[in-house]
């Protein structure tokens, strides 16, 4: 079987630029806006809501497939993706009626991945056996630390046993399950860090989703580090060297960094999350979802209203995206670049200079392969363990050249 690098240059050579999409893949992303809780480092679109009409998200979603199934005729699907928010609040019977009718509007792929993020709270056996029988087959659970007291300055509801009990159902009733956590948190040493990402895995697992904290502007983190409130943070030096000890204990664990926060065994990486980092189509369907969208030759950016009510009425009125936007071919070539060098098989150059009308700039190749940060080998550039550690700044280079 040809690498995937071997799968992307054939296509390069052979598909024209406005089927470029097809390099990634085609998946349908669901966001589920609502959770028990709004976590104070989270800036996701995520709302606190008393009262939920499940039936009528249940019709809107169902309304915005087809919709979508009718710009997209002939598509094969072969990722569904529910993300939020918590999407383990979701009614079971929504959530395989939405499988259903995608698999009714599109053909899907063999091996179709469907996952649904779960949190702790929300994780109870029934439930996730209702989930596997309704069609999802991969579970990405959010449990962020392993020690109560990291949980509690983090926001969340659960404790640590009870996110050990929930990952012991999930595992026992879905044959592929990830989990993140959380690292470079307050107070947090490295031995601290060492001893939690051993922990993690001795969980016989596939999949770690693993991030360092960063603060974000509007969240509850970001106010209190404006006023000099969020203490214990690590400084640049230590959180550089959690992330160096993150590469070498997964590494050694056989669930090698395959992204810069992911970590998989042997063909467990996250089938969706790729298409994004292979810079493919997606439909973005929810509160506030982004899609990809090639049509007519051209991709576009589109963005949904992000209030879920508002979302709900224009759902009714026939559509709900905010905004459609067809990207300039300097708008394609940037976004694949910035996703595509995420990943340790890096990218084709030839397809880059097809997006961009021209190729990379030369003199900035060089100079960062003399550095250290990129390599070059048979027509894909790939970012070093060296390089990963200031990617924003290779990437800026090689944009900005």
């Amino acid at each position: 079987m040809r690498s995937p690098n071997c799968w992307r240059s054939a296509l390069t050579k052979d598909a024209p630029f406005s089927e470029d999409w097809r390099q990634g893949g085609f998946g349908i992303y669901i966001h589920w806006p609502f959770c028990a809780a709004k976590c104070p480092y989270c800036d996701f679109n995520s709302h606190v809501s008393r009262s939920i009409d499940q039936a009528a998200w249940k019709t809107a979603y169902l309304s915005e497939l087809r919709r979508y199934a009718a710009e997209t005729s002939g598509r094969t699907v072969t990722s569904v993706f529910f993300g939020g928010g918590t999407p383990s609040l979701m009614n079971p019977d929504t959530v395989a009626a939405v499988i259903a009718e995608i698999k009714t509007l599109w053909p899907v792929a063999n091996d179709l991945e469907i996952t649904l993020e779960a949190n702790p709270g929300s994780v109870e056996a029934g439930r996730f056996i209702a989930y596997r029988d309704g069609g999802v087959s991969r579970i990405s659970m959010g449990i962020q630390a392993l020690n109560d007291e990291d949980l509690r300055r983090l926001g969340r509801i659960h404790s640590t046993s009870e996110a050990l009990a929930a990952f012991d159902i999930a595992r026992n009733t879905f044959e592929r399950v990830s989990f993140d956590l959380i690292y470079a948190r307050q107070n947090q040493s490295l031995s601290d860090w060492e001893a939690e990402l051993n922990q993690a895995l001795t969980l016989s697992i596939d999949h770690l989703s693993l991030y360092q904290l960063t603060v974000e502007d509007g969240t509850a983190f970001g106010d209190r580090y404006a006023l000099g409130k969020l203490r214990g943070l690590p400084d640049e030096d230590l959180g550089a060297d959690m992330f160096d000890l993150t590469q070498d204990v997964c590494g050694a664990a056989g669930m090698p960094a395959y992204e810069v926060s992911n970590h998989a065994r042997d063909s467990a990486q996250s089938r969706h999350n790729l298409i994004y980092w292979r810079y493919g189509d997606y439909l973005g369907i929810g509160p506030g979802a982004h899609g990809r969208l090639t049509l007519g030759g051209a991709r576009n950016a589109t963005i949904c209203f992000s209030n879920p009510i508002r979302w709900l009425d224009e759902v009714a009125s026939n559509s709900a995206e905010q905004s459609r936007e067809t990207l300039t071919r300097d708008d394609e070539a940037t976004e694949f670049l910035l996703m595509g060098l995420r990943l340790r098989e890096g990218i084709d150059v030839t397809r880059y200079a097809a997006l961009a009308g021209k190729p990379l700039d030369a003199g900035a190749v060089a100079h960062l392969a003399n550095i250290g940060m990129i390599t070059t080998t048979s027509g894909t550039l790939t970012v070093t363990d060296q390089g990963f550690r200031v990617l924003n700044s290779v990437i800026s280079e090689l944009l900005t050249a």
